[in-house]
């Protein structure tokens, strides 16, 4: 089981949680390996523009196109943060991976962010032949928040939007934060019961954390949804949110892959620099994408 050093984030004000992922990353995720090419874009939507990096691996003719939406309790992490393992998952997949800088909490709570993530997968989907991308193999991915908000997204957009993939990393599904694992898990290292339940203070402002569209799990029409890769861990908090939305899934008829990791603890999926089980992930999700975007 991994550790990470310094105090958890429900222990210090947004900013220092804020900076401690950030310098997280350059000790647990490591530079990042080279792609054929980095573009910085500005995507438009009703409350501004929305900051996101396009990565694009070697590779002939129009790609498929992943959009990318990145952890860190809908309050931390950045495109920034998420670099090393997006660009891991672009080469590994042979895909376009469009990583998505959607707006945090509490600066702008719940529905803010969601409302960025739908705004830039419609604008993807818009527009990936102008990102040398193909249109028709599109799909959308998140680990932890991002999960969260990567399958509202594909659930929302269905009929809209054609996904081939939801790929859920550690997914966040359920604000009642009281599962097994919760109760297991939620004191050890990495993320606290503690410090899920200030992000989802921070998130939501007071709205309804149950809506479908802040837990996921409670949503009654999944039926539809695109094909899911589920990806747990262990020692994680969160694990059972995972896994009960993939069987949610699979008994709305979608077809759904989950796999457990166990021994490692929330957080390890970009952790590239720190242990060959983030290796073997991201070459786990990349292959599914392969399989589902070929």
């Amino acid at each position: 089981m991994l550790a990470v050093d310094g105090p958890p984030p429900h222990e210090v004000p947004v900013d220092q949680a804020r900076a401690g992922h950030e310098a997280e990353t350059a000790r647990m995720s490591g530079p990042g390996e080279p792609v054929a090419e980095v573009r910085e874009l500005e995507i438009p939507s009703p409350a501004g523009t929305i900051p996101a990096r396009l990565y694009r691996p070697e590779g002939d003719g129009p790609l498929p196109l992943v959009v990318y939406l990145h952890g860190g309790g809908w309050t931390i992490g950045s495109v920034d943060s998420f670099d090393a393992v997006v660009r891991a998952l672009a080469n590994a997949a042979g895909a376009a991976v469009l990583s998505v800088g959607y707006r945090l909490a509490p600066e702008a709570p719940f529905p803010a962010g969601l409302e960025d993530c739908l705004c830039a997968m419609r604008w993807a989907a818009a527009n990936a032949a102008a990102l040398g991308a193909d249109p028709q193999r599109l799909a959308i991915a998140g680990d932890s928040a991002g999960a969260n908000l990567a399958t509202v997204v594909a659930r929302r957009l269905r009929g809209e939007v054609d996904l081939r993939m939801q790929v859920l990393i550690y997914p966040v599904t359920d604000a009642g934060c009281n599962t097994a694992s919760y109760r297991e898990f939620g004191e050890r290292h990495g993320l606290t019961a503690a410090s899920m339940q200030r992000f989802w203070n921070l998130y939501l402002d007071g709205a309804d954390g149950l809506q479908p569209d802040a837990s996921p799990l409670r949503a009654q029409d999944l039926a539809g949804s695109p094909p899911a890769f589920v990806l747990t861990a262990g020692f994680d908090p969160l694990r059972d949110d995972g896994e009960a939305y993939a069987e949610a899934l699979r008994e709305a008829g979608v077809e759904v892959e989950c796999h457990r990791y166990d021994g490692v603890i929330h957080g390890f999926w970009r952790w590239l620099a720190a242990t060959r089980l983030s290796r073997r992930a991201v070459e786990q999700v990349a292959g599914a994408l392969r399989a589902r975007l070929a």
